[in-house]
């Protein structure tokens, strides 16, 4: 029995050795690992397509919003230059009564 018992001694002390190699080179792998310089991670953004029907229907509205507010433009200056014309004729119209005419 004495033979049975020095091999389990046996056992038991090389597996506490082994334990203690596997503690110290697992250590050392996780201080090889902090040492080495980690690449910084990049967030890489989702680009959408191209939509070509998207501008072409700002550009269209654009344009016509543009032409629309010409328009408003060209009617507003009619509109004020019927008014100064008549102003100018009525201010006659009242001179010419004012003079008894």
């Amino acid at each position: 029995m004495s033979d049975a018992l020095q091999k389990a001694e046996a056992a038991a002390v090389e597996a506490a050795e082994n334990t203690d190699i596997v503690r110290i080179v697992a250590a050392v792998l996780a201080a090889q690992q902090a040492a080495q310089p980690q690449p910084p991670v990049v967030a890489q953004q989702a680009t959408a397509p191209f939509d070509s029907r998207k501008w072409l229907t700002i550009g269209g509205l654009g344009i016509a919003g543009g032409l629309v507010a010409s328009l408003f433009a060209v009617a507003v200056a009619i509109g004020a230059v019927s008014v100064a014309i008549l102003a100018l004729v009525l201010r006659s119209i009242w001179h010419d009564m004012q003079k008894g005419r």
